[in-house]
């Protein structure tokens, strides 16, 4: 089956995220399809963006699947660049439509970019094509930004994107959600209930298997250095932004101060420099901040974790459920998780690894928190493997590339 992918912000493991579309294509290579992913040159995410030298687009191959990156301009934020960008992918999408289906000749177009924009091009190469079109939901656009973001439903981008919504709901052939409660959503927006499948966010086996490489550099060092002192480690993993409500683990963690109890925070973000500075104010001895590590070192970074930290604010979009990758990470790393959320569904709890308290609430955290600090060590291991064994049945994208495929048929 030949299956071409649209994901304007596609990565792979050569230029950072988005990873999902790659390697669910990776697996669909393996299984003996043939696989093209259309991504726009520009994306926020990316840690390396590929080059195409004043090329329009550029051909591109890795680890066996086919890219085709397509020019974009450049943006920052999320103004009237971003869209400019947005719309320029799709533009070109629908201007070369027809040489697409024609030089690709796929069986299965998948419109999959966050935004639903480019469900109009797909259909239209699709049409070309003579094949199936398929409708890959993200998040839920308009309502995302009308919900978080504060935006009106009569500004005249959210009415192009709820028309868009609309037209996937009633034209693919299937759509495959990531949230696995946007049933309700969805047929109200004109869906026919059997085109629903639900294929969550995912995890590669291989990359947890394998003996991780050592924790390098400084953020080795001082993990080494909290473990040599005894501390029972807390750790949070990932991006630090607003939707991550971290300053409800800052405040657990003074409510926590007099416990053995270190709080590590890795990654970086647009709010970690405040984050920073708000535990420097508070004289937070007992939080630390440590920098990215590469992809290929986070196995070992969650290997220091005794309990590993996940937080959401407190949001009614949330009600169509979540599939956070670094929840995933957690549980294929075998930490005990704590959960603070109020969602659709909890994975934490359907694979019984951890606990879940309620959203940005420092008091809750920090009992459960306690909880699990005073737990027996190998209670916590055991909910650490309960976590493994339910992501690698459920969560592994050979599992889920073949479920995949199932919308596909």
């Amino acid at each position: 089956m030949n299956i071409l992918l649209i994901n304007h912000y596609a990565g792979s493991l050569k230029h950072g995220m988005e990873y999902r579309p790659f390697y669910l294509a990776r697996e669909w290579v393996r299984l003996g399809h043939r696989v093209r992913i259309i991504a726009s040159s520009q994306s926020h995410i990316r840690a390396q963006a590929p080059q195409l030298h004043g090329q329009n687009q550029l051909d591109d191959t890795v680890d066996g699947v086919g890219y085709r990156w397509v020019a974009t301009p450049a943006y920052r934020g999320n103004g009237a660049a971003r869209v400019a960008n947005m719309l320029a992918f799709v533009t070109h999408l629908h201007l070369h439509a027809r040489r697409l289906a024609a030089e690709f000749a796929p069986d299965v177009v998948i419109a999959s970019s966050t935004y639903p924009l480019d469900i109009w091009p797909a259909h239209r190469i699709a049409r070309f094509a003579g094949a199936r079109l398929l409708f890959e939901l993200h998040d839920l656009w308009p309502l995302s930004p009308i919900e978080l973001g504060g935006y009106s439903r009569w500004h005249p981008f959210i009415m192009l994107l709820q028309a868009a919504e609309n037209y996937a709901c009633r034209n693919a052939c299937a759509i495959v959600s990531i949230l696995p409660k946007v049933r309700d959503h969805l047929e109200a927006h004109g869906m026919a209930p059997h085109k629903l499948h639900i294929v969550p966010n995912g995890a590669d086996p291989a990359e947890w298997l394998a003996a991780p490489p050592a924790l390098g550099g400084i953020a080795g060092a001082r993990l080494a250095a909290l473990r040599r002192d005894g501390k029972f480690i807390v750790g949070y993993a990932g991006t630090h932004g607003l939707a991550n409500a971290l300053d409800t683990l800052l405040d657990a963690a003074r409510l926590m101060a007099d416990q053995r109890i270190a709080f590590v925070l890795a990654g970086g973000g647009p709010d970690k420099p405040r984050l920073v500075q708000l535990a420097m104010q508070r004289g937070l001895r007992n939080v630390h901040f440590l920098d990215p590590v590469p992809k290929r070192e986070v196995p070992a970074l969650l290997a220091y974790f005794d309990v590993a930290y996940i937080g959401w604010q407190r949001q009614r979009l949330y009600r169509y459920g979540i599939a956070p990758n670094k929840l995933i990470d957690y549980m294929m790393a075998g930490r005990p998780i704590l959960h603070s959320v109020e969602a659709g569904n909890d994975p934490v709890a359907d694979a019984a690894c951890g606990l879940t308290v309620a959203p940005q609430d420092p008091v809750a955290v920090a009992h459960g928190l306690l909880a699990m600090f005073t737990l027996d060590r190998q209670e916590r291991a055991a909910a650490g493997e309960r976590g493994r064994a339910y992501a690698m049945a459920n969560l592994s994208y050979p599992v889920l590339a073949r479920r995949f495929l199932q919308a596909c048929a």
